[in-house]
């Protein structure tokens, strides 16, 4: 057998280490080249995503920032409706309103058929509307207006094209926002918005300088647009849903960037990023590593201060799928129902805490539930049955249960146990009743006491007459003068009988609180009225009584007896102040004038001053409550009955000091054209 030479099998052996070792470098430089590749694309993708993720959540907060301004728009126009202006000002207020919102085309004033009331186009513009523009669109519009109404709060219609007359046009889109009273809708506030417009108002300073905003529709139609981008490059882009009440619009944002270039310019610098690029991978592992477990601890944290705090609630808690079955109860809920949690899990209709009477109602109010209808906003009651027959009255709220894909996945509901707020609400009524009953006791000696004082001055000068009558007959001398006295007292006192029957039934009207009959009177013929009687008792005090009536005076609109009761009161009030050995000058000052107050423009004023010893500073404390007098013949009622009087009327009762003595009583009465 022949052997090769040793410097053969040297250089074999050599040119198999060197193919080796070639094919080594080699599969190292492939995969550097791999890595390098790799990278490259790797990083290209992560600018992308990166710019993406940015541009996403700009066209979030930009959704968020048009939500928001609508919203504020709606409290604007709530606060502007609640303020009751009449029509000019409401206008002009409005008219400011459009330049702080250049996205209003439009704002209506309707009734409550949706008609126009009053419309206000933007001065900020040419009108966008003729009066063919929208008559295709009222059906529309009616339709949005009797949303609104039964949702109680903002609607919006679809949006429609507007032509203009130089052959273009724009899309525009209506706000309807019904107006209450009382909690009744008595109108609507119609807004029109263009698309355009709150595109370039709401976004075009924060995001129209580096993006491309536009409003499409599902196909993708673009129906308003704000910023141009290039053509040339591929752009990235983001859409986002503006869900409205009634409508739903996709807003849609073109970025200005292009995609990154395949080799971008870093690659130089990864010549010196191969040398760190293992030490930098297991850097970047290890950090990673710390940042899943930090991940993982926070996580474990936030599950279990959840678990933690719906274990605390008092409210139950309830988990359906869309089947029907349940996947989640919280302690509060099987404390309530008396159930544990094992036993409620996975169980679908009929629930074992259902009256049995009211399955077939529960199961038909589920079915609806599950078909996508969702609940009333306040919630509804229902009745469950605990495990141990008992039965209790529950406050149920549903919503849908959203994932983080914005999927709905079931519905959650939340359960609140009622039945000692049924037992409070039923002892505050069987209170109530019985207030109400010693009410009526009350309002029945409050008559008593308002007719005996108020019968005291018409009785009064009915007997004044009557003792007049009387003396006359016993000194008679003519007997043509004797009979036209006669006379003229007979019709005092027929006139003050009348009066007496007046205040009975005024007083009466009064106590029960029901509206009197009021009527046009010139406040000269109030005056006139009670004169007779003020002159009389000046005539016995000795008061001087001087009266002035400004000239051109609007009559008021009052109840006529009690107004002259209120007046007669006063003056009596002023003359007996001025009964006292003190006061040498007794004069009585009436006096019926325009208000001068900027507030009560429109009114009339009535007062009476004295020059009496004055009201002190412990009396003005009490001057004005019942049953207090300084009189030792007084109820105290007078000035009550009074102040009340004038307040139904809706007028104001004043005292002031006067110098050196004496006081003056005003009160106010509105004219007729005021009410």
């Amino acid at each position: 057998m022949k052997h090769k030479p040793f410097w053969q099998f040297f250089k074999s052996a050599t040119r198999s280490f060197t193919d080796r070792r070639i094919s080594l470098w080699i599969a190292l430089v492939g995969l550097v080249v791999a890595l390098l590749v790799t990278l490259v694309w790797l990083a290209g993708r992560y600018e992308a995503s990166q710019y993406q993720a940015e541009l996403d959540r700009d066209t979030a907060d930009a959704v968020s920032d048009i939500r928001g301004s609508l919203g504020r728009h709606v409290l604007s126009l709530q606060n502007l409706h609640a303020k009751g202006l009449p029509p000019k000002l409401w206008a002009s207020e409005v008219r400011n309103m459009f330049n702080l919102n250049r996205e209003w085309l439009r704002v209506e004033r309707r009734d409550a058929q949706g008609l126009v009331v009053q419309g206000i186009d933007s001065p900020l513009r040419e009108p966008v509307f003729n009066s063919n523009t929208r008559m295709n669109e009222q059906a529309e519009i009616i339709q949005t207006c009797l949303r609104a109404k039964r949702l109680n709060g903002p609607a919006y219609s679809r949006s429609y094209f507007v032509p203009q007359n130089n052959g273009l046009g724009f899309e525009v889109i209506e706000m309807c926002l019904p107006t209450l009273e009382s909690g009744i809708p008595v109108g609507f506030v119609l807004v029109t918005y263009g698309l355009q417009d709150i595109l370039a108002s709401q976004l075009g300073e924060t995001y129209g300088r580096r993006n491309e905003i536009s409003f499409i529709e599902s196909d993708g139609t673009r129906l308003a647009i704000h910023g141009t981008l290039p053509r040339s490059r591929r752009l990235f882009s983001a859409t986002q849903l503006l869900d409205l009440p009634g409508n739903t619009l996709v807003l849609r944002m073109d970025g200005r960037r292009s995609a990154p270039d395949v080799f971008p310019s870093i690659l130089p610098a990864l010549v010196t990023a191969m040398s760190i690029a293992l030490v930098s991978v297991l850097v970047l592992l290890v950090k990673d590593s710390r940042r899943r477990l930090k991940a993982e601890r926070d996580l474990a944290d936030a599950l279990a201060f959840r678990k933690a705090m719906e274990d605390s609630l008092v409210t139950g808690l309830r988990a359906r799928d869309l089947h029907g079955r349940i996947t989640y109860v919280n302690p509060a809920f099987c404390q309530m129902v008396g159930f544990e949690a094992e036993q409620l899990l996975g169980k679908s209709a009929p629930m074992p805490y259902w009256p049995p009477e009211m399955v077939g109602e529960y199961q038909q109010r589920q079915a609806v539930r599950l078909a996508g209808n969702a609940p009333p906003r306040e919630g509804f009651e229902s009745v469950f049955v605990r495990q141990d027959g008992t039965r209790f009255p529950v406050l149920i709220f549903e919503a849908p249960l959203i994932n983080v894909l914005g999927k709905q996945t079931g519905w959650m509901s939340a359960f609140l146990d009622v039945s000692e707020q049924r037992r409070i609400e039923e002892l505050s009524r069987a209170s109530q009743e019985r207030l109400q009953a010693t009410a009526r006791l009350a309002t029945v000696g409050e008559m008593a006491s308002l007719l005996s004082h108020e019968l005291n001055q018409p009785l009064s000068a009915i007997s004044s007459y009557a003792t007049g009558s009387l003396n006359l007959i016993q000194q008679a001398q003519s007997p043509a003068e004797t009979l036209g006295d006669l006379k003229m007292a007979l019709e005092r006192i027929s006139e003050q009988a009348s009066r007496a029957g007046k205040v009975i039934n005024s007083v009466h009207d009064f106590v029960r609180r029901r509206d009197q009959d009021r009527e046009v009177v010139p406040p000269g013929l109030i005056m006139d009225a009670v004169m007779p009687l003020i002159q009389l008792q000046a005539h016995k005090l000795h008061v001087k009584v001087a009266t002035r009536i400004d000239e051109g005076l609007a009559p008021v609109l009052c109840d006529r007896t009690m107004v002259e009761q209120v007046l007669l009161n006063l003056a009596r009030n002023g003359m007996q102040a001025m009964d006292h050995p003190d006061c040498q000058d007794r004069v009585l000052s009436l006096q019926v004038k325009r208000a001068a107050s900027s507030l009560s423009h429109g009114w009339i004023e009535f007062s009476v001053s004295d020059l009496g010893v004055g009201i002190s500073d412990d009396i003005e404390k009490q001057l004005f409550t019942p049953f207090f007098t300084t009189k030792s013949e007084g109820m105290g009622l007078g000035l009550s009955l009074c102040r009340t009087v004038v307040e139904q009327h809706g007028g104001h009762l004043e005292f002031v000091r006067q110098a050196p003595n004496g006081t003056l009583f005003r009160f106010t009465l509105p004219t007729a054209s005021e009410v």
